[in-house]
């Protein structure tokens, strides 16, 4: 049975880190502010509660009172992240939108070639 909630554990613990790798590559890749935060505030979350239900289900491995009372504590860390770290991105961005940070708008195909058009 140990064996099971360990496999599982290190299993939400992978899948919590190839998330945040994820949210790295978004943060790295995107194009403006609005996009990067959007990246980081959702796989942020999604990794960080991943990895501490994993570390919670390593910790109940038998099922005493300090263990048990230990997991409950990081799921309620989990609990506490997963309210506050949308809250707290959509803050960031609102900050952001009412500084005047423009978002990425895609340049007009149309508009670019008849810009790139020789000249008569």
């Amino acid at each position: 049975m140990t064996t099971l909630i360990h496999l599982l554990g290190a299993l939400s613990i992978i899948c919590g880190l190839i998330f945040f790798f994820g949210s790295v590559v978004g943060v790295v890749r995107f194009p403006d502010f609005y996009t990067r935060m959007h990246a980081a505030g959702k796989g942020d979350t999604l990794s960080t509660i991943l990895i501490l239900l994993g570390a919670a289900l390593f910790i109940i491995t038998d099922f005493s009172r300090a263990s048990t009372l230990a997991a409950v504590k990081i799921l309620g860390i989990a609990l506490f992240i997963m309210l506050t770290s949308p809250t707290s991105t959509h803050a960031l961005m609102q900050a952001g939108y009412d500084d005047g940070i423009k978002p990425f708008e895609k340049p007009d195909a149309d508009k670019t070639k008849q810009d790139d058009s020789p000249a008569s």
